[in-house]
């Protein structure tokens, strides 16, 4: 079996992308900019190392011993999952940390390294959610929980929708945590059946990275711990929920507050798999950014408070958005198109909230 593919217009703007992509080559021709990584991008890869093994070897070394201390050290390393997955993996799995394909391909298993599985983020994110965004039964992103969580007006309802606007929050939590324990094996046998990998091959060295990694992860975060901290597996396996979701909650209200939003569309294709729109003009009218003018935000959270500029430019560090963002919402203006942006980032979450809650609805 293989996946449904989608086909955009080629008649409704056609130029737009054109202008635009040439507008962006002379920004960084002109000031004789990298489109990688910058000084900036290594010293906050540091930081966010930083942030989850510092706490990790005091851990580890035996030099805490009260549960509350060892508790807050478990939430800071969260945090630091977070960091990594949306500052250095997801540049990456994108490519675009760096020119040299082997580092790009080294860090990106730092999502290996926290849990999760590279090869199974590129297919879902990278290609489901990049090339058809906010697309019934193809973006992986909004195909959340059916039975708890719906995303799309296009989803069937239940009752229980009309409180999901209040009980969302809590299931974001376990976003890391489904990854870890559950969602990497099923999608990787389900890219499998879509046809993803190229070859058997293939799909079976995906298959021994996950477990050997997963195998790694849990002997490093649970049973290391067990052995040299004086508390019980009870509380260890608590504080590594509590890790879990900290680092989903962050996770998860970054990428929902750029796609489940009142203003943006959910695009149906017609009979023929045909979207009525070119792809660029469709990651515009399903994608928003938030708080363009936190610069501390956006540092923390890898640029992606400017998810329009990601969405167009995937091949572009992220580092870069920020002054991207002046031309693309110039542009976009010229050509009389949508430039959805919300001052900040509470003010995003409240449409966020009421989308939840406008999704419930009957």
């Amino acid at each position: 079996m293989s996946i449904t593919r989608h086909n955009f217009s080629t008649e409704k703007h056609t130029d737009f992308f054109l202008t635009l992509r040439s507008r962006v080559n002379n920004y960084f021709s002109d000031s004789k900019t990298s489109r990688y990584a910058n000084t900036n991008m290594i010293i906050k890869t540091i930081f966010m190392f930083s942030l989850y093994f510092v706490p990790y070897f005091f851990i580890v070394s035996g030099i805490l011993e009260y549960p509350l201390l060892i508790f807050v050290t478990w939430c800071i390393m969260g945090i630091g999952i977070a960091g990594i997955g949306l500052n250095i993996m997801h540049d990456a799995n994108h490519g675009v940390y760096t020119k040299n394909k082997f580092w790009n391909s080294f860090l990106s298993y730092t999502m290996d390294l926290v849990g999760s599985n590279a090869a199974v983020w590129r297919i879902q994110h990278n290609v489901l959610h990049h090339v058809y965004t906010n697309i019934q039964n193809t973006d992986e992103d909004i195909n959340g929980i059916p039975f708890l969580l719906r995303f799309s007006p296009h989803q069937k309802r239940y009752k229980i929708h009309r409180f999901q606007f209040l009980y969302a929050w809590f299931f974001y939590g376990l976003m890391t945590l489904m990854r870890v324990f559950y969602s990497d094996f099923v999608q990787l046998f389900k890219f499998k059946k879509e046809s993803h990998f190229r070859s058997e091959k293939e799909f079976r060295k995906e298959l021994f990275i996950l477990i050997f990694s997963k195998s790694i992860y849990f002997i490093y975060v649970l049973v290391i711990p067990a052995f040299v901290l004086p508390v019980s597996f009870g509380f260890i396996l608590l504080c590594f929920l509590s890790m879990h979701f900290i680092a989903g909650f962050i996770l998860a209200v970054i990428f929902q507050t750029a796609h489940i939003m009142p203003e943006l569309e959910f695009p149906i294709p017609d009979k023929t798999g045909k979207i009525d729109n070119n792809w660029a003009v469709h990651e515009l009218v399903t994608t928003a950014n938030f708080a363009p003018k936190s610069r501390i935000l956006s540092w923390c959270i890898g640029g992606l408070n400017f998810q329009v500029e990601h969405h167009l430019f995937t091949n572009i560090c992220h580092v870069h958005y920020k002054k991207l963002s002046p031309i693309v919402k110039k542009t976009a203006e010229e050509y009389g198109l949508p430039y959805h942006c919300h001052k900040t980032f509470l003010g995003a979450l409240l449409n966020h909230t009421k989308m939840l809650k406008n999704l419930g609805k009957a």
